[in-house]
C-alpha cells in the first residue's frame, strides 16, 4: 500500500507544527519548559530566537510547519520508492523461477 506524499506531508507538517506550538507556548507560561528542545530549535532554524514574545512563536511554528512537511513527503516518497524497488524485485524473481 502506498502513503500519499501530499497526506503524509500535511500530517507531519500540522504534527511537528503543533508540537513546537505548544511548547513555546507553554515555555510563555513557564519560562524553564522545553528549554533544550527550544535551544535546539535555534541551531536548527537561524532565524528562529525562542524569546517569551509572539512573534517567535508564531516564527517557530511555521517553522515546524514547513520542516515538518518537508520531512512526511520525503518520507513518504522513500517509502513509495522502496515499494516499487520490492515490486520489481518481486517481479523479476517470478519470471527466473
Amino acid at each position: 500500500m502506498r502513503l500519499s506524499i501530499g497526506g503524509t506531508a500535511i500530517a507531519s507538517g500540522l504534527l511537528w507544527g503543533c508540537a513546537i506550538l505548544f511548547i513555546q507556548l507553554i515555555n510563555l507560561a513557564d519560562p524553564g519548559y522545553g528549554a533544550n528542545l527550544l535551544a535546539l530549535s535555534r541551531s536548527v532554524y537561524p532565524w528562529f530566537h525562542s524569546t517569551q514574545h509572539m512573534t517567535s512563536v508564531l516564527i517557530g511554528t511555521a517553522d515546524g510547519l514547513i520542516d515538518g512537511a518537508i520531512a512526511g513527503a520525503l518520507f513518504a516518497w522513500l517509502y513509495n520508492m522502496m515499494l516499487d524497488l520490492n515490486s520489481i524485485e518481486q517481479i523479476f524473481k517470478r519470471r527466473h523461477s
